[in-house]
Formats: C-alpha cells, structure tokens, sequence
C-alpha cells in the first residue's frame, strides 16, 4: 500500500495541490484517460484543471456513475452534471466522455459494455473519488464485494436522503444506479481521493486506518500501490496529525 494523505488549510489549496498530482500522473501517459467522480468534493480541483486546460489535451474520461432511469438531458443526470461541471469548463471533446448509459433497456448490458469500453481504452490512468459519509465509493454502498465489477446497484436510504437537496423531492431521486465496482476502481493506474468537511472525518479514518472489509467500501484504498488523498475543513479531523502532511496553495502551485 502507498497511501500520501495531504491536508489543505482551504478548497482552493486542495484543488491546486489536488491538480498537480493529477496533471503529473496524466502527463505520464501518451493518451491519458481520466475517471471523473461527481459531487462536491472533486469541484475545486475541476475549477483549477480548467485554468490549465491546455494541459488536458487529448483527453479521455470515464464517470463513475449514473441514477438508473434518468434521462441524459435530465438536469441532474450525471450525464448533465459531467457536461456542466467537466466536460465543458475543461474544454474536452464530449465525444471522448463516456458516462454509464442510465437509460439503456437493458442496464445489466449497459453495465458490461462500460466495462469493455473502459479496457478498451487502455483502462484508467487516474480516477478522481469522492467518499460517502458511511464509506462508499462512487455508488458501491457498504456490503459491496471488494472485487465488484461495474453494475446495478440499489441506493441506500441514507444515500437517497443525501441526494435529495438535488430533487424537487425525495421521492424523486432516484433508487438505482450504475455503478463502477470496487474491484474496476481499483484497476486504474492511481487514484486520487478529495473529502472536505468534518461530516466525512470518521469516514476518512475508518477507511484508511481500519480493516479493508465490505463494510467500509472506501478502505479498499489500503489494496492500491498510489493513492492520494486530499483533505480540508475538518475532514482530517479524526486522523492522528502524524498520518497526515499540511499543503499550503504557495507549495501546491507549479505555474
């Protein structure tokens, strides 16, 4: 295991610090290929890759997820949100985007076909994650298999609670997705994790200082040989200091 944890005094010196480590591990690769995560956590580094944006050419992508029945034109269809909040700010080609299809009749060869368009690409070179207060990883809910392909999975209560402030309702969220597997996460070259907020510090620590179990989707982390995790606003909070090194945006900034 090869785990750096870095803690940022702000969002914005975690997205620079963040944007460095992904730059350099991108810039490794002849075509790279980018896992993009969605949420709140991953925006600060998406707001400073699109600083650089000539930095990120020819860039390919590959979302983490999306609700099951959605529509891609539907506002918060991970479709929509990926174009809004990546695809476009970066200046990519959303034809070299891929986003599991949550419309497709049948989800379950949707799921395999995502797969194969994933290894076809050469597989991920850097994965961005966020991380779920009870622990999970992209839509892998605690009780996924730590090998677990991409899939359909049913959305937890809590999950569906979380999501809600995005619905009119929250009859209206969703109670399915596709989602990446633990097991596919775990494939791409590196993986680079963002959590701000002291909601995730217990979700942090569990993940990164207990067993690797189901029951703590994100500890998955301790398998992988080059993991970055990237914190601010509390969410280092349950870590021993001594685990953790503090970044400041005057280190963290190369240009």
């Amino acid at each position: 295991m090869s785990v750096q944890v870095l803690a940022a005094a702000s969002p914005r010196d975690l997205g620079l610090t963040a944007a460095n480590v992904v730059l350099a591990r991108l810039a490794a690769r002849r075509n790279p290929v980018l896992g993009i995560a969605t949420g709140s956590s991953p925006l600060p580094l998406y707001e400073q890759l699109a600083r650089r944006a000539g930095d990120l050419s020819p860039l390919r992508g590959f979302a983490l997820d999306e609700y099951l029945g959605l529509p891609p034109a539907h506002p918060q269809s991970y479709h929509a949100v990926v174009r809004r909040e990546v695809i476009d700010p970066l200046g990519l080609d959303p034809a070299a985007v891929r986003v599991p299809d949550g419309a497709a009749a049948d989800p379950d060869l949707a799921a395999d076909r995502y797969e194969a368009a994933i290894r076809t690409a050469g597989g991920i070179d850097v994965q961005v994650l966020g991380i779920g207060s009870n622990g999970h990883l992209a839509f892998n809910e605690p009780g996924s298999a730590l090998d677990s392909r991409t899939r359909v999975v049913a959305l937890t209560a809590s999950t569906r609670e979380a999501n809600a402030r995005f619905f009119p309702s929250l009859r209206d969220v969703p109670t399915h997705a596709l989602t990446q597997g633990l097991g596919t996460i775990r494939e791409a070259r590196s993986l680079v994790l963002l959590a701000s907020g002291p909601r995730k510090a217990q979700a942090i620590a569990a993940a990164l200082t207990g067993p690797v179990t189901p029951d703590v989707p994100a500890s998955v982390l301790q398998l992988h040989p080059d993991v970055t995790v990237l914190l601010s606003g509390g969410a280092e909070a349950a870590l021993d200091p001594a685990e953790y090194s503090l970044v400041r945006a005057a280190r963290a900034e190369r240009h």
